[in-house]
Formats: C-alpha cells, structure tokens, sequence
C-alpha cells in the first residue's frame, strides 16, 4: 500500500519529519509569510506523487518569535544543504547580491524564480542563471512545476539520510556505497554534500562527487564523521598483452593521455584501456568498447577474461575496477607499435596515444612508461600466470 500524497511545511528552527520522499527548500528575498502561503499552496495543488513533500520555509511559523540568529542560520545551512531542490525566488526589484547567488545557484538543485525582466538585478541574475544552466521561471508555480519535475516520484528517505539530496542519492555510486555500509551493519547518522562535478548538455549528469559522511560503525560502536567520500561510476579496464619466454619480457599495451593532476616528467598518465560508462549493463562490453576507443584495434567481448573487481582507490574514493585480460597476436601487437595517431572520445577532450612496452620496463619506477601502483597491481594481477 503506497502512502498518500502529503505536503507538510516546516518553519524556522523545526526539525522535518522523521521519513519524507522529497524537500523544497525557499530561499531568494524577500522572504516572507506571504511568498511561504503561495509556495505551500502551488506545493499541494502540484505534489501528486505517493509520500510526503517537505517545503523549508526559513522564516518562523505563525507569529512565532523563532529561534535566535545563530540557531536559525545553524537552522539555514543545515536545511539547504539537504533539500532536493531550492528555489531562489526573487519577486521585487532590489540590490543584486549575484556573487553570492552564483554561488548558490550552481549546485545541480536550484531553479530561479525572477519575474522583473525590467531591472538591472533581474536581467543579470536570469544570464548568471543561463550561464549555469539553472531553470528559470517568470513565476512561482512554474518554479515549482520546474523544481518538481526532476524530483519525479522522490525517494523516501529516513533518519540520516535525509541528508542525502536526490541529486546525490540516484547515482548508481551513492546507492552502491550506501549498501555496501548497511551490509557491514553500519548506519549513515548524517552528512553533507561537499561538491559535485556534473556534465551533459544540461550539466544534470552527476560524474564525481564528495560527501562528508557520518556514519556509526558498528564493529566498534563508535561515529567516524573525519573523512569526506569521494564517488565517480565504476571502471572496466583491459590488460593486453603478447607472452614471451621470459615472463619480464611480456609486452603490454598501454595508452598515454594527459592527465590533469599528473605529476609524471612529462606530465602524461600511462594505465591500461579502459573507462566507464553512463548506462548500466555488462562490464566486458564497455571494456571492450572502451579498449577499441583508446587503441584503435577492434576487440571481440568473448576473447576477454575476467580477472577479477575491486575497490581500486579504497581509502579515498568508493568506485570499483573490474579488469580483464586478452592475449594478443603478433600482428596485433605490431599493428599497435605502429600505430601513432590519436585516439578516444573528442567530445570528452579524451586523447589518447598507443604505447607497446615490455614488462620489465613498466616495473622499472624511471622508466618513461612507468604506470602509478593501481594500474600496475591489475597488471600483474592479471599476468600473475606467466609468472609461476
């Protein structure tokens, strides 16, 4: 039995309901009783999904004297950081404060509400909003119809993970670590959302994302709440090569493409093909795809075997790498070595470059195609039976 629609506000200094589907918080100038009653009432006439719609309303309920002004901007910071989505909502000409509005607009939650096209502050903050690529409205039911259209159905969230926007708790990353926590036992209390990185025509693609977690762990019954968790979609990774007699003279195809936070001589990354995709489905079939972007050689998914899945960055980052291995032939190999134009995704201003080298010098820490310890685990992972 699904639960009936509910729209339930929440004022100043309240705490919101224990289990919700999704929040709205208000947030623009002026904020007054006035633009809450219309907020609350366009709420309920538009919410029609199953659960309850929580609208933040940051002013004090009623004639209520609220809390006092480090409470209530404690209130504030805690409540927008967790709301699904925020509508800045601008009705009257006024001073621009669009340094801070920049900021908190681009955040993957915001719709702007601005019907004074005529004054200076109102046209520059609808250009700040198309910049970013926010959604913009000329009133406040179409605001909330935006707002309310990527919510979709919500999700119904309850204790700690409320603080979890939609933004974040539909990435198929999010959703795999919080499992993999509740398995172990281990219960989120609570945290925030330190940045998303979104891409897409619409920047609505979330690809990487920080979230400073506090969780209870249960093995040792106390809150780590220190680290910030780092989440980005899986990867497949491809581990080609042609034995030799000795197993250090195994040759390995590796592809080199500049990498920002590279601090190698030449500033360029070595690892093995390989990459993620946005749609879920089998890995062997990205990595394949992902190994002919990268190298330029064709590769059937049924020559690859698995090596094996792991957390490839456990203490930093929750994303997992499953590698394969492929035994490549002479002419292959050949055809690799001599092959010196670029390749990868353009779009994604991915350019990669082929390099044929041997084992031996890929083990070697000055060797010009030495790789970073991660790819070199799944490298000798992989070619682990060469060596007995």
């Amino acid at each position: 039995m699904t639960a009936p629609s509910d729209v339930q506000p929440v004022y100043a200094g309240e705490e919101p309901p224990e289990i919700y589907t999704a929040s709205l918080y208000l947030a623009g100038a002026p904020l007054d009783p006035q633009s809450s009653r219309e907020v609350l009432r366009e709420a309920t006439l538009q919410w029609r999904q199953p659960g309850s719609l929580v609208v933040l309303l940051p002013h004090p309920r009623g004639n209520a004297q609220g809390p006092g002004a480090a409470h209530r901007l404690a209130w504030e910071r805690i409540q927008r950081a967790r709301a699904d989505e925020i509508i800045h909502w601008h009705p009257q000409p006024g001073p621009g404060t669009e340094a801070w509005l920049g900021d908190g607009l681009d955040d993957g939650r915001s719709v702007l509400g601005c019907p004074d096209i005529a004054a200076d502050a109102g046209r520059r903050r609808r250009l700040l909003a198309e910049d970013l690529q926010v959604p913009v409205a000329d009133t406040l039911p179409q605001a909330i119809a935006l707002a309310l259209d990527r919510i979709g159905p919500g999700a119904p969230r309850a204790g700690g993970q409320r603080d979890v926007p939609l933004l974040l708790w539909r990435t198929p990353s999010f959703s795999a670590w919080l499992a993999a926590q509740e398995d172990a036992g281990n219960t989120l209390l609570g945290g925030r959302v330190s940045w998303t990185f979104r891409v897409g025509p619409d920047r609505s693609h979330v690809l990487l994302w920080a979230y400073a977690a506090r969780i209870h762990v249960a093995a040792e019954d106390r809150v780590k709440d220190t680290e910030v968790v780092l989440g980005r979609p899986d990867l497949t990774s491809v581990v080609a090569y042609r034995p030799a007699a000795r197993w250090q003279d195994t040759e390995i195809v590796l592809v080199r493409e500049f990498r920002s936070p590279a601090r190698t001589p030449d500033a360029y990354i070595r690892e093995v093909p390989g990459g993620s995709s946005a749609k879920p489905g089998d890995p062997r079939l990205t990595a394949a795809a992902e190994f002919t972007e990268e190298t330029g050689l064709p590769l059937s998914p049924a020559r690859l075997h698995l090596v094996g899945t792991r957390q490839a960055a456990g203490t930093l980052s929750v994303h997992t790498q499953t590698a394969y291995a492929v035994e490549l032939s002479a002419h292959e190999l050949e055809e690799l070595r001599a092959d010196t134009t670029s390749h990868g995704n353009a779009a994604e201003t991915e350019h990669t470059h082929v390099e044929v080298t041997r084992l031996a010098d890929i083990l070697r820490p000055d060797s010009p195609h030495a790789v970073d310890w991660a790819t070199l685990a799944v490298i000798i992972q992989a070619l682990q039976p060469l060596m007995r």
